[in-house]
């Protein structure tokens, strides 16, 4: 059986609630990606993330949002176990561990940008054209991100 490509994808996070920073100071510079509510970013971490994907991780809900750096997935999908206990924020009383609704993956550090690339700046690369992130209303918190639209941005990021 022939190994899947690496796939590329954009995480967000809002960075008053966990941050590019706040990954980067974990002890094994690792975390789970709990608390997504949304189904179709459930099922990319369900069915569609691997181990050693590539992360962009993106300041959501900030002054200005942006890309922040890069993370890989580290662990594959399994249960969010936020959804089953009353006192986490997640918490979901549908969700049951013998059936889980929600899932999440593990994250890894790999780098801080130097400077956050803004949503603002992103939008006038005419070679994004075309990304999700910057569709009309889009909203995901989990979206696919194309090779080429990635190696771009890392590309803007070291300039």
């Amino acid at each position: 059986m022939a190994k899947e490509a690496k796939k590329y994808w954009l995480m967000k996070s809002e960075p008053n609630c966990y941050s590019i920073d706040d990954l980067a100071a974990e002890k094994t510079k690792t975390t789970h990606w709990d608390g997504v509510r949304n189904y179709q970013a459930r099922n990319f971490m369900r069915d569609d993330m691997k181990k050693g994907d590539e992360v962009l991780f993106y300041h959501s809900n900030a002054k200005p949002p942006g890309v922040a750096g890069l993370a890989t997935i580290s662990k594959e999908s399994y249960p969010d176990f936020t959804a089953f206990d009353p006192n986490e924020m997640h918490y979901d009383p549908k969700s049951k561990q013998e059936s889980p609704t929600w899932m999440m993956v593990d994250v890894k550090f790999k780098k801080k940008f130097k400077r956050l690339i803004p949503l603002e700046e992103l939008r006038q690369v005419k070679s994004l054209d075309g990304m999700e992130l910057l569709r009309k209303g889009s909203r995901l918190s989990i979206q696919p991100v194309s090779k080429k639209h990635f190696e771009t941005i890392v590309k803007l990021a070291s300039e």
